[in-house]
């Protein structure tokens, strides 16, 4: 009776040509401070009501905390851009819960530790370098689709992660990391999210920085095992047995060159284990939806496949092949408005500040939620249908209304790597094989740290003729 309670149905509706994509229902009234902070510990995108989706601001207290949400672009603007130094630290809970595995990597730290780091992991991931890293991604995926069969069943999250997982491996670590390295530090992140509580009750009851997650034996086993694979890479760089030109060799001859950057072995781990988890959790995440969406919609899967069809023809496409992709571009964006990797932007208010009409109280809880904006009525037609098309035609969507990737200062430093590595993979797969679902299957999204199926997509391979 609780469960029910707390997971609001799934919709989805379908017609010839147009598809309504999977997503909670939204509630039709708020729920009280126990019945939300349940759901939100079950997922981050269940407890929103239809009237939360409006392109407005509002706030309220959970318990002894500010919760402030943002859904207006001009306030997203200033908390993102015009006023970030106030709003640059991510939330309390979303640090206690990452910090076991990245220590003070790029995706959680803020103040002078990012203000060094920034710059070089952005020069290493930088859209002048994505096209030196496009052969790593159409090599692993030429290599995954040599192992896929006619009628095999997949499940596509998994066999996802496990193909990202390889580019950004051979990306950061270079190619000699072998298949049981691989395989432990692919487990290794998916145990860890399975079991970390992102939902820091202390914060609520009033402690600015709540509490230290819990390490259970279960969840340091998924610490050990990821941090054991990245130190022994980057001690093999840094003793010159790396391989040269990858991200990690990368980062080690600028701590060689940089001692100011104050990059230590420890600095380097964490470092390195972020680009992993956010390149290769977040990519994976898009083309498992993205993959459903087209099984759902086979009109958007016809026109795919004809442009793939025409631009590629039977060879593997490069990095200049993207632009001539438009249509392969157009799901990928579409897929990231409507299934958002990171739904939820939380921030911390360093002080009191006013946002539009909110007094904002200092360490208040600031939410920019991509996965309310990216359907608000206010700022798209039609927001819950899949449109691919929306992204080829008319004008480009209005400033901070899109933000799969953040915005302002601390965009996503991946953000052209991962398009390039979604939009490459896509085209492969989409011209070697169609996806076929169980019939009347509907998946659920939740969000614990990302966006995930509750269950797992299991999808039947059928090869192009």
């Amino acid at each position: 009776m609780i469960s029910l309670a707390l997971d609001p149905p799934i919709i989805e509706e379908a017609g010839e040509d147009w598809l309504i994509p999977a997503h909670p229902r939204p509630l039709r009234r708020p729920p009280g401070a126990l019945r939300l902070a349940l759901m939100a510990r079950r997922s981050l995108i269940a407890p929103w009501t239809a009237v939360s989706y409006a392109a407005r601001d509002f706030d309220f207290p959970l318990l002894r905390r500010q919760i402030c949400v943002f859904n207006d672009p001009a306030s997203i603007r200033t908390v993102f851009a015009t006023a970030a130094e106030r709003f640059e630290r991510k939330g309390a809970m979303m640090r206690r819960a990452l910090a076991p595995l990245l220590g003070d990597g790029l995706f959680i730290s803020d103040g002078e530790t990012w203000r060094r780091r920034r710059p070089l992991v952005a020069d290493i991931a930088h859209k002048t370098q994505v096209p030196g890293y496009a052969p790593m991604m159409t090599g692993a995926a030429a290599e995954m689709l040599q192992g896929w069969r006619d009628g095999a069943e997949l499940n596509l999250l998994r066999a996802m992660a496990e193909l990202t997982a390889q580019i950004i491996a051979r990306s950061i670590f270079g190619a000699r990391l072998g298949a049981a390295a691989l395989s432990g530090i692919v487990h290794g992140f998916g145990r860890y999210q399975a079991r970390i509580d992102s939902f820091n009750l202390p914060f609520f009851l009033g402690a600015a920085e709540g509490w230290p997650v819990g390490r259970g034996p279960a969840l340091g086993g998924a610490i050990a095992e990821v941090h054991r694979v990245v130190d022994h890479v980057i001690s093999e760089h840094i003793a010159g047995r790396g391989e040269h030109g990858s991200m990690v060799d990368l980062l080690v001859r600028r701590m060689q060159r940089s001692p100011e950057l104050g990059l230590d072995v420890e600095a380097l781990r964490n470092e390195a284990a972020t680009i992993f988890m956010a390149g290769h959790e977040t990519t994976a995440a898009t083309l498992t939806w993205a993959l459903y969406l087209l099984a759902k919609a086979p009109w958007a899967d016809a026109a795919l496949q004809a442009e793939v069809r025409q631009v590629l023809g039977d060879r593997d496409p490069v990095a200049e092949d993207v632009p001539r992709l438009p249509y392969a571009r157009a799901v990928i964006e579409e897929t990231l408005r409507l299934y958002p990797p990171v739904p939820i932007l939380p921030r911390q208010a360093r002080e009191e500040t006013r946002v539009g009409a909110i007094t904002v109280g200092k360490d208040a809880l600031v939410l920019v939620v991509p996965w309310i904006l990216h359907r608000s009525p206010d700022l798209w037609d039609q927001p819950t249908r899949f449109r691919p098309d929306r992204f080829l035609e008319g004008p480009a969507p209005a400033p901070f209304s899109y933000i799969p990737f953040s915005a302002g200062p601390r965009i996503c430093a991946g953000l052209n790597f991962g398009l390039t590595e979604s939009i490459l993979c896509l085209a492969m797969i989409a011209r070697a094989f169609r996806l076929r679902l169980s019939p009347g299957f509907r998946a659920e999204p939740v969000c614990r740290l990302s966006l995930r199926p509750r269950h797992p997509i299991l999808a039947r391979l059928e090869a192009r003729r």
